[in-house]
């Protein structure tokens, strides 16, 4: 089974390159339809904005050759995994990413686990308990959160629970300058993450709670449950052993594909809290014309979501064994 499994992860990893290459082309294109360049905005930063000084750099980052130059150039960098050099930090492109990588997967990990979690509680319970009061209070939750902007419940977030409160940090990863050891530095970015993976998850979580309980509500429904019902079995064992588990492949199926939502999230969050991620990197890229590392960013998240979604697939595997896999089909 976990060969079974394995093979087809790789399978639908093979099958995502041309899929991550045409991201790639579009990618590469649309960012230079954009005005203004790297050479931009260095000469307005040195104050020395000539024209000599313009083609100078441009010609240092080969901004000077042909569209279509620039573009095979890149292409034949990335066949060898090479994303290129960041004008603006002064490093590869690769070194920059692999610095920000940590601290995205532990925000992205936590909010999925967040969204996901309460979103499936809340949703089994108000499928469970329809048309009670509960359920609709869930239902309306649901809905507010729904409807509100990530950076505004970042910001409330900070001015209830960092600035009035101070429970939590206003912003960053860890504490600057403190010697801690390994054990109290989990707790210090633990600590910090509290906030950005809580404003990151209210979207998602209101979204699988709706899905959830739609998709519950239609389970509960199903012939194999009445006679369960029939049957004598408990409530509660009727919902965990047979509801629950179909009801849930919705909610993992959109968790799939809300991955490179969660990455766009992401650059709103880590800009509201500082959190040093590749949201905030590909921010401060877009702001400084820095294309390659921008290039880079959006290459890395095409990976993830076909990698991302291939394990959703296996996942189903996990909740319900009369999935089986085999050569990319669901049986």
């Amino acid at each position: 089974m976990l060969f079974t499994n394995a093979k087809y992860v790789l399978n639908r990893i093979l099958h995502g390159i041309p899929i991550i290459l045409a991201i790639v082309v579009v990618n590469f294109f649309l960012i230079r339809l954009a005005p203004g360049d790297a050479a931009q905005v260095l000469a307005g930063e040195s104050g020395a904005a000539t024209a000599e000084y313009m083609d100078q750099i441009r010609k240092q980052f080969g901004l000077d050759q042909p569209l279509w130059i620039q573009f095979l150039n890149y292409m034949k960098n990335l066949l060898v995994f090479d994303l290129g050099y960041s004008f603006r930090h002064g490093r590869t492109i690769a070194s920059l990413i692999i610095e920000r990588l940590g601290a995205t997967a532990i925000l992205m990990g936590a909010s999925m686990v967040l969204s996901i979690g309460l979103g499936v509680i809340l949703g089994a319970i108000a499928a469970v308990r329809d048309r009670t009061f509960l359920s609709h209070v869930i239902v309306i939750l649901a809905i507010v959160t729904y409807a509100t902007p990530l950076f505004w419940v970042g910001l409330m977030l900070i001015i209830v629970f960092a600035l009035n409160l101070g429970w939590f940090p206003t912003s960053g990863y860890e504490t600057i300058g403190a010697t801690l050891t390994s054990f109290d530095h989990m707790l210090d970015v633990l600590h910090h993450l509290v906030l950005p993976a809580i404003s990151l998850s209210f979207f998602y979580m209101a979204l699988y709670t709706r899905l959830m309980r739609a998709s519950m509500l239609e389970t509960l429904g199903q012939d194999y449950i009445k006679t369960a019902r029939a049957k004598g079995l408990s409530g509660s064992r009727i919902v965990m052993a047979h509801a629950l588990r179909n009801a849930i492949i919705p909610v993992l199926t959109m968790a799939g594909v809300q991955v490179s939502a969660m990455l766009g999230g992401s650059v709103i969050i880590e800009s509201v809290f500082g959190w040093p991620g590749l949201g905030l990197l590909a921010y401060e890229a877009l702001f400084s014309r820095d294309l390659n590392l921008l290039l880079g960013i959006f290459f890395l998240s095409s990976i993830l979501v076909v990698v991302t979604n291939a394990v959703v697939d296996v996942i189903y595997t996990l909740v319900d064994p009369r999935i089986r896999l085999n050569g990319g089909r669901h049986e």
